[in-house]
């Protein structure tokens, strides 16, 4: 599976801007590239314009929902479409959606640890569903959110639940470029599983985003990395063999005691 990485620097409190830009960048990597799936960063459509939310997000997950589902549908691809703030009966929710290659939303989840630093708790409230896994192209997947790369256990419950592929759509803080990276990798060795980013790059509101968006393989080897301050495209290719070669390799599941931890 060829997969295509937007690291996106967004305009802020601007959706339709930023649609445009994603379609196209998705209609020249349709044309360049052909991906399978491609995936874009966290809160694409607004950025973090917290304040501006309540008038700006979409409602019940419109105009997004429909317009990253013709995009898949036209160009035969699936997406994950990184997350966008949302309204549901007045409360903000930070949510990543899924699509098929048919247009087909297969799956959404909303970001559930809201980040401290930057004040999320005061604007968004956290999602209340469990991460599941899904199915794109005979591939089992899973996509948590930025800060949700913080907390193990998710990222384990999906590995435990056959994911193959982890997604992480963010918008990650370059004083914490190392957390953001090391992070990754950790996760992707202690699963055995491929962890693929999507990270936004410049400033907003004093705080500079820092890019490094990563493609990594089960074994923990950077098949691609993004830089710190630039736009750009990473595409690498996804085996599912690769995960299942490692696993075997150093079988880490079959050696768990859960009962005594």
């Amino acid at each position: 599976m060829k997969v295509a990485v937007y690291q996106m620097e967004l305009v802020p409190g601007s959706p339709q801007d930023n649609r445009e830009k994603v379609r196209r960048w998705v209609e020249s990597e349709v044309k360049n590239d052909k991906p399978d799936l491609i995936l874009l960063p966290e809160m694409w459509t607004t950025s973090y314009v917290l304040e501006e939310l309540q008038t700006i997000a979409d409602e019940a997950l419109e105009p997004t929902k429909t317009f990253l589902s013709d995009l898949a549908k036209e160009h035969n691809i699936n997406i994950i479409g990184g997350s966008i703030a949302n309204k549901v009966n007045d409360e903000l929710y930070n949510t990543s959606l899924v699509f098929d290659r048919t247009g087909n939303l297969i799956y959404k989840y909303s970001k559930m640890h809201l980040v401290p630093m930057l004040n999320e708790p005061g604007f968004l409230t956290g999602g209340k569903e469990k991460v599941q896994t899904f199915e794109m192209d005979g591939i089992r997947m899973g996509v948590i959110i930025c800060y949700d790369l913080r907390f193990p256990e998710l990222a384990r419950k999906l590995a435990l639940d056959g994911a193959q592929v982890l997604f992480i759509p963010a918008e990650w803080p370059k004083p914490r470029t190392n957390h953001w990276v090391s992070l990754q990798l950790a996760r992707a060795i202690e699963n055995q599983m491929y962890v693929v980013s999507s990270n936004n790059v410049g400033t907003l509101n004093g705080v500079e985003y820092t890019g490094a968006s990563l493609i990594v393989d089960p074994w923990g080897d950077v098949l691609a990395k993004g830089s710190e301050d630039k736009e750009e495209t990473l595409r690498g290719t996804i085996h599912p063999e690769r995960v299942t070669e490692v696993r075997k390799s150093v079988p880490i599941f079959e050696s768990r005691v859960p009962e005594l931890y």
